[in-house]
C-alpha cells in the first residue's frame, strides 16, 4: 500500500471494523491524526498503521504488568466498540493539516436542524480555541449520544403525550446521574405534510384511520417520530394498521419530498420543510419546542457561557429569524439547570 494512499471515515470504520462514531471519537482524542479535504475528513495510510501498531503494543502487558519497549514509549489506548453504535454522519469543521493533539477544547454538537449550523458556526468565530464538531442524529438518539458521554451539546424536540410537556421528561430519564442546563433555542411548527389541495382532506390526527390512507414515516428516534408514536397511542390508534408506518425517512426535506411526489398521502414534519418543496400543503398541529442540552462539567464552563451569550445576541437572532416559520420570542431562557 503506497503511503501516500489516504482513507475516509467510512473506509476507516470498515477496516478496523468498528462505528464511525468510535472513528470520530479516535480522531477527537488526537489517537488518529486526521485532515479536512474539502468537506471529507482524511487519514493518512501511515498514520492509520502506527495507530494499529501502538493498539498491538499497548495490548502486549505482561502478567505482571510490565510493558513492552515500543509501548513505553507510544502509550496509546487499545480501540473497543461504544456502549452505544449510531450510524450517523459526523462533519468535522477542521482545517487542511489540522491536529487533535495540539487543539483547543473539540464541542460536540449533535441534531439535525441547520440552526445548530449557524450555532457552530458563531460559537467558532466568538470562541476560536473551541473547535465545533457537527453530528447529525434525531433527538431520541441524540440524547443517548449524550449520556454515553459522546456529544457535549444536543438537540431535542420530544412530547411526552401524557403531560404535554416538551423535552424535559426525556431528559431527566435519560440523564439520570448527570449535570446539565437545558436552554430554548426556538419554537416551530409541527403538523402533517399533504398533496395539494389536500384531496385526502387529512385535518387531525384521527383522519389517520382513513381507509387506504398511505403514510411516510421519520425514522426511529426522531422527534417527528416520537410525535407521531404518541399521538396513535393517545388516539387508540393501531400502528400496524397504517399503510407506510414502517416506510421511513430520515429528514423532513424527504418525508415532504415523497409526498410531493405522491408516493404517501401524508407525512409528519415542521412547517420549514413544507415551504422548501413544491406541491405540498401544511397542516399545523402543535407547535414543538427544539431545546438545547448542554453538559456541566469541569473544562465546560467557558463554552457553556459563550453559548448562552450566543443564543441571546442580537447577530444570531437575526440570522435565523431569515429562516421561515422560527419562533425566536423565548431564545435563550434557561429552561431547567441540574
Amino acid at each position: 500500500m503506497s503511503e501516500n494512499t489516504s482513507y475516509t471515515t467510512e473506509e476507516i470504520a470498515r477496516l478496523l471494523k468498528i462505528s464511525k462514531l468510535k472513528v470520530y471519537d479516535l480522531i477527537k482524542k488526537g489517537e488518529l491524526p486526521s485532515y479536512r479535504v474539502g468537506k471529507q475528513m482524511r487519514v493518512d495510510h501511515t498514520d492509520l498503521e502506527a495507530y494499529k501498531q501502538n493498539s498491538r503494543s499497548s495490548s502486549n502487558t505482561g502478567p505482571q504488568g510490565g510493558t513492552n519497549a515500543s509501548s513505553a514509549t507510544q502509550p496509546a489506548t487499545p480501540f473497543v466498540l461504544p456502549p452505544a453504535t449510531f450510524s450517523v454522519p459526523l462533519h468535522l469543521a477542521q482545517p487542511a493539516g489540522y491536529s487533535n493533539k495540539a487543539a483547543g477544547i473539540n464541542v460536540v454538537i449533535t441534531g439535525q436542524d441547520m440552526s445548530l449550523d449557524i450555532l457552530a458556526s458563531h460559537l467558532e468565530r466568538s470562541l476560536p480555541s473551541t473547535r465545533p464538531l457537527r453530528s447529525y442524529a434525531g433527538s431520541l438518539d441524540s440524547l443517548i449520544a449524550m449520556y454515553h458521554g459522546e456529544s457535549d451539546i444536543v438537540s431535542t424536540h420530544l412530547l411526552d403525550g401524557d403531560t404535554g410537556e416538551y423535552n424535559l421528561p426525556y431528559i431527566r430519564r435519560l440523564l439520570v446521574g448527570s449535570s446539565y442546563i437545558v436552554v430554548h433555542l426556538l419554537a416551530r411548527s409541527a403538523g402533517f405534510y399533504v398533496q395539494k389541495g389536500n384531496p385526502k382532506n387529512i385535518r387531525s390526527w384521527s383522519d389517520l384511520q382513513q381507509k387506504e390512507l398511505k403514510l411516510i414515516n421519520r425514522e426511529r428516534g426522531s422527534g417527528a417520530r416520537v410525535l407521531l408514536d404518541e399521538q396513535l397511542r393517545l388516539h387508540s390508534i393501531r400502528a400496524a394498521e397504517l399503510i407506510g408506518y414502517d416506510t421511513e425517512e430520515n429528514s423532513h426535506l424527504a418525508v415532504a419530498g415523497r409526498v410531493s411526489r405522491g408516493e404517501a398521502d401524508v407525512g409528519i414534519g415542521t412547517e420549514k420543510a413544507a415551504k422548501i418543496v413544491d406541491g405540498l400543503e401544511f397542516i399545523p398541529l402543535i407547535k414543538e419546542r427544539y431545546d438545547l442540552v448542554m453538559l456541566k462539567k469541569p473544562g465546560n464552563e467557558q463554552w457553556i457561557s459563550a453559548v448562552l451569550d450566543i443564543l441571546r445576541s442580537s447577530a444570531f437572532k437575526s440570522e435565523l429569524s431569515s429562516i421561515h416559520s422560527y419562533d425566536l420570542s423565548d431564545t435563550g431562557r434557561i429552561i431547567y439547570e441540574s
